[in-house]
């Protein structure tokens, strides 16, 4: 491992050499201009700042909706989000970028700029925000009411975030870990973490210009059985390295397990956790929300079974408390969504998060139990990650992830163990079948194990790795649990 990785705020001497080079990676980055870019931020309402939204919905107890979109011309993309503020009634909107973007590829994602002008359809699968540059970027961000987020998946996300964040987009989504772990095979956990601490820094810079920006590592991580404490734990170590960067303001995430004690008892934890480390790492005025992501694996193709799945993940999303929802489609199962059916997905949501605005399961005692286990399990992940790195949480993560410490569920990634083994418990709940070396106690792997044989027992089968595969595809089925032939 590199030595020279290290939890520490980049001085300006190395920032700003790295910049220099980032900036010249395309021929839109010359049109970056930080003091320009701080004066257009200036101009911009509290309305549409991500930062005093989500403060005001934390204050407020409510939950705000969002969604995922983006196509591939400017005019397209801002006639997208308009629908889905207007008819979709979004709270908060994105710009989800292309994939060829995502890989630094920009001259495939020119080419299909070109060919959707000429198809007429986005030929890309969201909105190429590099090759736009800043002045169309600032032309969307401008021509919607509602605060907009960049959502992608970049590992080398430097460029992106230089046009992005001066192209007036108020949030930036992603971290080091989270949009690499599961999103890429060959991708080395220093460089990422290194790159993402030069976008934290960037987020930290223009707040000490008295521009707040939005930070949020992405929560899921793969969607597939990944149980609380493994996502938990990534939050908090990526909340770690933005905040060390300067980072004031961070949305922690957790994608929808289908458990309804489990889910809200780890929205309630997660936000505890993170403050709790952030506290105890001498991080002082970080202001802290959540985001909950609606059911991230197979939907069921049936549109009506869909909008069920949809509303179960509001109205948890709602229960727990959660800052935002990211809200799926009706098509999930079908493919890249109309516009309509986008919407249809959001008006669903915000149904849910309207009728359920004054109701909360967060001090239900079965939640607190589920809560008090799930910070059991992830402060086990975190003490060891700190030990591993001498204390330095940037090379805990690299060591934690080697030695199989943070072991991610189905993570593609080959610095990834990829040993242990997930399984839903007769409840619903995801546990793990085989922890392999994620450091858990005895009283903890035995819990884990008795959640498990209790469902072996209930299906008359034995507990095997024929359940988890029954849980992958369980809800596509129309069930939570992977029941088999039962």
């Amino acid at each position: 491992m590199g030595s020279e990785l290290k939890n520490k705020r980049l001085s300006d001497d190395v920032f700003y050499g790295i910049q220099k080079e980032v900036t010249q990676q395309w021929p839109t980055g010359k049109d970056v201009d930080f003091k320009d870019a701080v004066e257009y931020h200036k101009t911009i309402p509290v309305s549409k700042s991500f930062s005093a939204k989500l403060a005001a919905a934390k204050e407020n107890a409510v939950t705000l909706i969002q969604p995922r979109a983006g196509v591939a011309l400017a005019e397209k993309h801002i006639e997208l989000l308009r629908f889905l503020e207007d008819e979709g009634e979004a709270d908060l909107l994105p710009s989800t970028i292309d994939s060829y973007t995502r890989l630094n590829r920009y001259k495939e994602a020119e080419a299909g700029i070109e060919e959707s002008k000429t198809s007429g359809r986005s030929m890309l699968n969201g909105f190429p925000a590099v090759n736009h540059g800043v002045a169309v970027c600032r032309h969307v961000t401008s021509s919607v009411r509602n605060p907009v987020q960049v959502r992608h998946g970049t590992p080398d996300a430097r460029l992106l975030a230089e046009i992005a964040i001066a192209g007036g987009f108020t949030s930036y989504e992603g971290g080091g870990i989270s949009y690499n772990i599961p999103y890429s095979k060959n991708y080395s956990l220093e460089k990422t973490i290194t790159d993402w601490q030069y976008v934290d820094r960037l987020t930290g810079i223009y707040g000490e210009a008295g521009i707040l920006i939005n930070r949020e590592p992405f929560g899921p991580l793969t969607g597939t059985l990944v149980p609380p404490c493994v996502s938990h734990a990534v939050a908090v170590i990526e909340a770690l390295l933005a905040a060390e960067q300067g980072v004031k303001d961070i949305t922690v995430g957790y994608g929808q397990c289908g458990n309804l004690i489990q889910d809200v008892a780890a929205i309630q934890s997660l936000a505890a956790l993170t403050e709790e480390y952030l506290g105890q790492s001498g991080y002082k005025g970080v202001n802290i929300t959540t985001v909950f992501h609606q059911w991230m694996g197979g939907f069921p193709p049936d549109e009506a079974k869909a909008f069920g799945v949809i509303g179960w993940g509001a109205a948890t999303a709602v229960l727990a408390k959660a800052t935002k929802v990211i809200v799926k489609t009706p098509h999930e199962a079908l493919g890249i969504p109309t516009k309509e059916a986008n919407a249809s997905g959001l008006r669903a949501s915000k149904q849910l998060a309207t009728m359920l605005k004054d109701q909360s399961m967060a001090h239900i005692p079965q939640v607190k139990a589920e809560a008090d286990i799930i910070v059991q399990e992830t402060r086990c992940i975190l003490e060891k990650t700190l030990e591993l790195g001498g204390g330095d949480f940037a090379v805990g993560a690299v060591r934690a992830f080697e030695a199989g410490v943070l072991d991610v569920p189905f993570a593609p990634s080959r610095y990834n163990a990829g040993k242990a083994m997930p399984a839903r418990d007769n409840t619903g709940a995801i546990r793990f079948m085989d922890p392999a070396n994620i450091p858990f106690t005895k009283d903890l792997k035995d819990f884990h194990r008795q959640k498990l044989d209790e469902r072996g027992a209930f299906e008359k089968r034995p507990v095997s790795y024929q359940m988890l595969i029954d849980d992958i595809y369980s809800i596509g089925k129309g069930t939570l649990v992977g029941r088999g032939n039962k």
